[in-house]
């Protein structure tokens, strides 16, 4: 916890986070790129690192969001001075919406700042620290590989699978991986450090096993891994990867035996201690589960059958790992994602003999691109094994039929999951009949959770307003039943609808165009469309504003006096104001989604 505290820097007084007065205006600010990010439709994006706000010295991590139809790609350590707004990260803007501010604050990121063009000024020399270097050398890696015509598809994957880089991938391939249950080898993690760690052994064979030979050797080992995990980016997974790899090889190196769960705790702590963040990151907890399983759970799957055959026994090894992670993740994987890849353990049987060739040449023919251009009988392999790799994940992902979407899971099931999960193992590892106790009370508390969950979605009823941008999105959820009004038919396959679908374990039970009048728990709401017109008995509650209705407002507010004005989505930005003014000047609440977020009546 004190590690924690210590290592958050919106508690430094250096950091531009207690700049108040600096936030959602034109501001001067001079800040060093770090790294790119994967571009949005319209920006290039990038983590930038704050040195000086209006001349004021600071500190601390901005997302940098920049038209990228105006500027070539900035190198990191590019120093820039920029006029734009800097703006807090905002709450989500519809319920049950994937928190992306949360998820910037947990890496230490706690503001977007958005500049145009004509507004940046870039200095002529950068800032050549370590990062600098290491983009250098990933540069000259990714130019000398497109100069040997290397297919530009495939380059962005092995950029992916050695380098750490993944914002060239496109959407599609990524989904691809994704439907496939494949995701995770577009992330450096444990099965890349693992190949590296062989292939570093393999090259360094010739060197006797003498005391100063075994130093040698575990010197240039740990310096190599570390190395890759530099020029990779120091992310989560790597960085767990590299540091376990480093006390196996550090074990081997004084002849004893590992002990694989104190490395595992040992480096847990270890990391945390210098990274407490990194407790936060989805990768980082889904590694850890999946190696911690694999050590604890593959044994035991892998007693059950012992073929003699080798090819029989190499496949049965995958399965039974593949297994052992996927049942360890998939509590985690389920909370976090909501689908489930069907065929994962046909992606792993495919890939993974496949992959590990795709490593060694990757490692070879990376090391020549940094130093000139490879050599066409290496990296045409390399091309040719990566394309097939994408055929095969293509090929499995286009089963859509076995991959599962949409699965309802909280933090009540993920809890109850790990802990059946947990009892069944403990009993299968040594079946004693107290042990099974405990599964069955596990299995009870498995049920009772769901039926407890059910319960409470059936005793709830709210009325919500979506923000959606140029739509009317309304919601009238009793239980799990959801009533959908809205003025455009596509709506029920948008991704702001689905999410709270999932998130509240409900289902369409009918759609509807939009009324004039809706009524709630007592509350009558007005619904006003372009058009504007209204009945002038009607004494509503609420009045809803959409479409830019041609009203007057102020007389409006007047004549119907309503205890809420609600404005959504649909409308223009530019009369929110004007509406706003109106209302405050009548003492009327008024909401606009675009400003709030969502409204609910519960």
């Amino acid at each position: 916890m004190s590690s924690l505290i210590v290592q958050t820097d919106s508690f430094q007084k250096s950091n531009y986070t207690h700049l108040i007065d600096k936030f959602d205006k034109e501001i001067s600010t001079t800040l060093v790129i770090r790294e790119k990010l994967k571009n949005t439709k319209y920006n290039q994006r990038y983590i930038g690192i704050i040195q000086q706000i209006d001349q004021q010295n600071c500190n601390g991590r901005i997302l940098l969001s920049i038209p990228k139809k105006h500027f070539k790609v900035f190198e990191t350590g590019t120093i820039l001075n920029i006029k734009g707004v800097i703006q807090r990260n905002k709450k989500p803007d519809n319920p049950n919406q994937f928190d992306y501010g949360a998820y910037l604050n947990q890496k230490q990121i706690y503001a977007q700042l958005y500049a145009n063009s004509g507004n940046i000024k870039i200095s002529p020399e950068p800032q050549k620290d370590i990062w600098y270097y290491i983009s250098k050398i990933n540069s000259k890696i990714s130019h000398n590989l497109e100069q040997s015509h290397f297919d530009k598809t495939a380059l962005a994957v092995a950029s992916a699978l050695i380098l750490g880089q993944r914002q060239d991938i496109s959407p599609e391939i990524i989904q691809d991986y994704q439907y496939a249950g494949a995701v995770h080898i577009l992330s450096v993690s444990g099965l890349h450090v693992g190949f590296i760690f062989l292939f570093i052994k393999f090259l360094l064979s010739p060197i006797p096993n003498t005391r100063k030979g075994s130093l040698l050797k575990l010197s240039i080992l740990l310096i190599n891994l570390f190395l890759f995990a530099l020029i990779a980016g120091l992310s989560p997974s790597i960085v767990r990867s590299v540091v376990m790899f480093s006390f196996v090889a550090i074990g081997l190196y004084f002849r004893r035996s590992v002990n694989i769960y104190h490395t595992l705790l040992v480096s847990i702590l270890l990391i945390l201690l210098f990274q407490a963040y990194f407790l936060f990151d989805v990768g980082f907890q889904l590694s850890y589960l999946a190696i911690f399983f694999i050590v604890w759970f593959q044994p035991i799957l892998a007693s059950y059958w012992k073929p003699k055959n080798k090819i029989l026994k190499y496949c049965w090894d995958i399965l039974t790992v593949s297994f052992a992670a996927q049942i360890g993740t998939l509590p985690l994987s389920l909370y976090y994602f909501h689908q489930f890849p069907g065929l994962f353990f046909i992606t792993n049987l495919a890939v993974i003999p496949l992959l590990s060739i795709i490593m060694f040449l990757g490692v070879v023919v990376m090391s020549f691109a940094a130093i000139g251009f490879p050599p066409i009988w290496l990296s045409k392999p390399l091309e040719w094994s990566i394309l097939f790799l994408n055929k095969i994940i293509n090929l499995i992902a286009s089963l859509e039929q076995f991959i599962i979407k949409d699965i309802s899971f909280n933090f009540i099931l993920l809890s109850c999951s790990y802990i059946l999960i947990i009892s069944t193992i403990i009993w299968l590892r040594k079946p004693q009949f107290n042990k099974l106790v405990l599964v069955l009370i596990s299995i009870i508390t498995m049920q009772s959770s769901l039926i407890f969950n059910r319960w409470n979605i059936q005793n709830q009823e709210e009325w919500i307003v979506f923000h959606s941008k140029r739509k009317t999105l309304i919601v009238q959820r009793f239980g799990n039943e959801v009533y959908l009004y809205t003025n455009d038919t596509a709506s029920a396959k948008s991704k702001t609808l689905n999410s709270y679908l999932v998130g509240n374990f409900s289902h369409i039970q009918k759609q509807e165009s939009l009324n004039h009048t809706a009524y709630f728990k007592g509350n009558k709401i007005l619904i006003l469309d372009s058009i504007g017109t209204f009945p002038k008995d009607i004494k509503p509650n609420i009045v809803l504003l959409t479409q830019t209705p041609k009203i007057n407002l102020e007389r409006m507010l007047l004549s119907l006096k309503p205890k809420l004005v609600i404005a959504d989505g649909s409308n223009y930005q530019y009369i929110l104001k004007l509406w706003k003014a109106s209302c405050k000047k009548q003492k009327i609440p008024f909401h606009a989604t675009a400003e709030k977020g969502f409204y609910k009546l519960d």
